[in-house]
């Protein structure tokens, strides 16, 4: 029973990604990606925030994958290492892509 509470809270925290990336498609200035950051002044404000929507649309769904193992996992099983390690290289793989992004849109 455990298992399936911890999966669902890693569900409800990943579902937030959804709703940022809803609020970045629907923005009408460009939306920033970092915390306590100016977005920067882009060419197209449209294609840009579409682009970090869907940055955050594929963090929700990465999140989702390496969140599997909390519903299925018995008790103390190492596949919990997954979710761990998992974040932490989409963290980096996010910050990567925006920063392509940005590079893309920027004047």
């Amino acid at each position: 029973m455990g298992r399936i509470i911890g999966f669902i809270i890693w569900l409800i925290c990943s579902l937030i990604f959804v709703f940022i990336g809803i609020a970045a498609l629907k923005a009408k200035e460009p939306v920033g990606f970092f915390a306590q950051s100016e977005p920067p002044k882009v060419k197209d404000v449209k294609a840009y925030n579409r682009a970090v929507a869907k940055i955050w649309f594929f963090f929700f769904s990465g999140m989702l994958i390496i969140g599997l193992p909390l519903a299925f996992a018995k008790q103390n099983s190492p596949l919990f290492i997954i979710p761990i390690l998992g974040a932490m290289c989409l963290y980096i793989a996010i910050c990567v892509m925006y920063l392509s992004v940005e590079k893309k849109y920027k004047e």
